[in-house]
């Protein structure tokens, strides 16, 4: 079963219990399938899925934060509830210590003059995409350069 489809029968269910949180929240990640299905003009795989709930959910991170800068707290728990929602369908990625290391590991050969953060984050980003957000990413490569 394709996360799309583990994602309409959930939909369905939630129409049926009548929980309109969940409702809304789901069909959003439909259309943003439709969506990048029309522009691809071919049938999503899995992965591509996967990046279009991934997408949801940084939507929603980076509105909660606009929130929060906004005083809105309605907004930012309606925000947190349908990030939860989405989230529960992507894999489970890296832990911070995991990312940490593969981190380490990606500084280490380099010389002092090379440990720049855009460079490092070329060559992470491709490999971590799908365990981590590159805020994560971006977070953490900084934290291991001041170090060290």
């Amino acid at each position: 079963m394709t996360l799309k489809d583990r994602i309409a029968n959930d939909l369905k269910e939630a129409m049926k219990a009548g929980d309109a949180l969940r409702k809304d929240t789901l069909r959003s990640a439909i259309s943003a399938f439709s969506y990048r299905r029309i522009d691809a003009g071919r049938e999503l795989d899995e992965s591509e899925q996967v990046d279009a709930i991934r997408k949801l959910v940084k939507q929603r991170s980076d509105s909660i934060a606009e929130y929060e800068r906004g005083k809105r707290p309605d907004l930012v728990e309606r925000e947190r509830l349908e990030r939860e929602i989405l989230a529960a369908y992507l894999p489970a990625g890296k832990s911070e210590d995991e990312l940490r290391a593969i981190v380490r590991a990606a500084i280490a050969p380099l010389e002092p003059a090379e440990r720049k953060e855009g460079a490092l984050m070329k060559r992470l980003m491709p490999a971590l995409r799908a365990d981590a957000d590159g805020s994560v990413i971006r977070r953490l490569v900084l934290e291991e350069l001041a170090a060290g």
